[in-house]
């Protein structure tokens, strides 16, 4: 593959578009104007049929693969799935990657200048759902002048946005990755999202999500918020592999300090979180994965949600992923297959619970990369030589591949 700089897309530069026609939101109000910060990898060709679209999942942002020049060190969070040569190659593909309305890393959100008060939207933000998005990146993707994707691709909530992009706009997208999703959240995913937000709300330093006026944030409360999430993206088996009962002392301090390595763990990681994301985009976050219901118009027939979709599926679980399990996936399979939709299915068999879909797997990757090369054959772009062909009928070959079972047509 030749050195690690030919295997990426190197230095990136953030781009930004302003829209200026009001978009109307599911929840009634209305942005008036709104900015959406992108990335772009790879390069358009002639007809502009080569672009895949990337959805990030709660925490993710635009900047999926290559690096910054001021910031070598902060390295795209899908660079190892994107790039030259990777299962989704920027030498043949046009991918973009953008930052969802609401978020904290450009696009207009609560930490953004609302014009009619000159002061940062705060609690103001109206609540955005995963249509609102799907209806600003179709905008966005106007502005590029590309009028049908070849792909959309995401995991978790990034996976539910290339769902409902294939319901949205069926004309417009040819295939969907929907990777460690589901087709609406349970229960128990509900209930963990809300001790998430209460920990936050419950912040002294939110004041009501207003907290930019006070010059506080929310620390303790996101930090709680990210511990809790983090320990349900994670398997127990990898948990206890990697950390066990280890104790960072020689033995029992007797008291309530860190002393489980697993606590030094997770407290790294929430104090690393509370630094760099903000608490209204976390609540906003949370609630677009809660109100997610597809069926929800249609009695909770997901096959007639389905119906609009003309796009071909590749849909993906893990074995050791409980808060979006494999039988989540099949559900959506079920529904493909019961509307005659084209899909692929594969279940990998992998240690790392939910976060697998962000982390490195040869299965996977190669799984990925074989429904990639078929997307690029379909448009004129040739296979790579020596490509995994899969398609209706791939059971057998993806078993190879950690896969468990297909769908038809």
């Amino acid at each position: 593959m030749g050195t690690s700089e030919q295997r990426s897309v190197g230095a990136v530069t953030p781009q930004k578009a302003g829209f200026l026609e009001p978009l109307i939101l599911k929840a009634g109000k209305t942005l008036a104007a709104y900015e959406l910060v992108y990335e772009t990898y790879g390069t358009l060709n002639a007809d502009r049929s080569n672009a895949i679209l990337v959805c990030h999942a709660l925490s993710g942002g635009h900047h999926v693969a290559g690096h910054y020049v001021d910031d070598p060190k902060k390295i795209g969070w899908w660079d190892n799935m994107i790039g030259p040569g990777k299962a989704i190659d920027t030498d043949r593909f046009f991918v973009i990657g953008v930052n969802n309305l609401g978020g904290c890393h450009g696009s207009t959100g609560p930490t953004s200048i609302d014009r009619a008060t000159g002061q940062p939207y705060g609690a103001g933000f109206p609540l955005v759902t995963v249509e609102d998005w799907v209806a600003s990146q179709a905008r966005l993707m106007d502005r590029l002048g590309i009028e049908k994707l070849a792909g959309v691709i995401g995991g978790s909530l990034g996976g539910m946005q290339a769902l409902q992009w294939t319901i949205t706009y069926p004309e417009r997208i040819r295939h969907a990755f929907v990777i460690a999703a589901a087709p609406k959240l349970s229960t128990q995913n509900i209930a963990f999202n809300d001790v998430a937000r209460q920990a936050i709300v419950q912040d002294p330093d939110f004041h009501g999500g207003n907290f930019y006026a006070h010059g506080k944030v929310p620390a303790r409360g996101l930090k709680l918020a990210r511990m809790l999430g983090h320990i349900t993206y994670l398997s127990e088996d990898l948990l206890g592999e990697k950390f066990g009962r280890e104790t960072k002392g020689e033995g029992y301090a007797f008291n309530y300090d860190v002393e489980f390595e697993i606590e030094s763990y997770l407290r790294y990681q929430g104090d690393k979180f509370a630094q760099v994301f903000d608490a209204n985009t976390y609540l906003i976050m949370t609630k677009a994965l809660d109100y997610f219901d597809p069926a929800k118009e249609s009695g909770g027939d997901l096959a007639k949600a389905l119906a609009p979709a003309k796009a071909g599926f590749f849909v993906a679980s893990f074995s050791s992923d409980w808060r979006f399990p494999a039988a989540r996936s099949r559900e959506i399979v079920r529904a493909l297959v019961a509307g005659k939709k084209r899909v692929t299915y594969a279940e990998i068999d992998a240690p790392h619970g939910h976060d697998a879909f962000l982390l490195d797997d040869v299965h996977y990757h190669k799984i990925v990369a074989a429904y990639a090369d078929n997307v690029a054959a379909e448009i004129g772009l040739g296979s790579r030589a020596g490509a995994l062909v899969i398609g209706g009928t791939e059971l057998e070959e993806m078993k190879g591949y950690g896969g468990k079972e297909g769908g038809g047509e």
